[in-house]
């Protein structure tokens, strides 16, 4: 049985769109917070509805315990998204946000026999492919040097050493996530999956990410970018418009 959650935690909705036949769930990466995605959503409104995920242990949740798993991540966002569940749902997740829109996903089919109308995974390997990684166990210097590395946090952030040290915590907590996840064999999603890499993504490469299509009896895509880990930054119009091409072309 779903334990309840505080929904209201956990959802942003930064320009609600109550004509969208469709919400996008947009799922953070590492370290990330839901105002990553605000961008995102003023692009999209009023075509489609998205709403952002906001782990604890960030921002307006600082206060809050981060939590250190991808089952306890997965158990409290279906938890949140639950009563969103009478509609349909895209998922679309970033790096650790990838993994934990999967097994929100795979909830969804075991608890409920249904699927997202489509599964978007950006800079992510599949569930099924491991690396063996130990940056969650690193000192806050290589942590930082990790961040700095991807260059997904400001760099003016990871400046501040009062807010550094404020974030720290959290962003350890789902590197330890992301890191310790393994993948439990189970029945495949039955959604179209999209896979979004950058060609120079350290931590996905094109066999890791063709591997997602293991993971669905439906299609399976995958869309290379030019850049990063974060190709996002230099190729959001096109990642957007990627995003509302495949929704909007669904008989729902």
């Amino acid at each position: 049985m779903t334990t309840p959650v505080d929904e209201s935690l956990w959802i942003r909705r930064f320009h609600p769109a109550p004509e969208s036949r469709i919400t996008l769930v947009c799922f953070p990466h590492a370290g990330g917070s839901a105002s990553f995605f605000y961008p995102v959503s003023d692009a999209m409104q009023p075509t489609l509805q998205v709403v952002a995920l906001q782990y604890p242990g960030r921002q307006d949740r600082r206060h809050e315990r981060s939590l250190s798993s991808i089952a306890e991540l997965a158990d409290a966002t279906f938890a949140a998204l639950r009563p969103l569940m009478d509609r349909p749902l895209a998922f679309f997740g970033h790096s650790m946000g990838a993994t934990l829109a999967f097994e929100v996903a795979v909830r969804m089919r075991q608890q409920l026999d249904t699927d997202p109308v489509t599964l978007f995974t950006s800079g992510r390997r599949a569930p099924s492919r491991y690396r063996h990684e130990t940056v969650h166990q690193k000192s806050d210097d290589g942590l930082v040097r990790e961040l700095k590395a991807l260059s997904g946090t400001d760099s003016r952030l990871l400046g501040d050493q009062e807010l550094l040290r404020a974030i720290l915590p959290a962003i350890r907590s789902d590197y330890t996530a992301a890191e310790t996840y393994r993948y439990t064999t189970g029945p495949k999603l039955e959604c179209p999956i999209v896979a979004l890499i950058g060609d120079q993504d350290p931590k996905v490469d094109v066999d890791e990410a063709n591997a997602w299509a293991d993971h669905t009896t439906d299609t399976f895509e995958l869309r290379i970018f030019s850049g990063g880990h974060f190709y996002l930054a230099s190729n959001q119009a096109a990642v957007i418009n990627l995003i509302s091409d495949q929704l909007l072309s669904l008989s729902i």
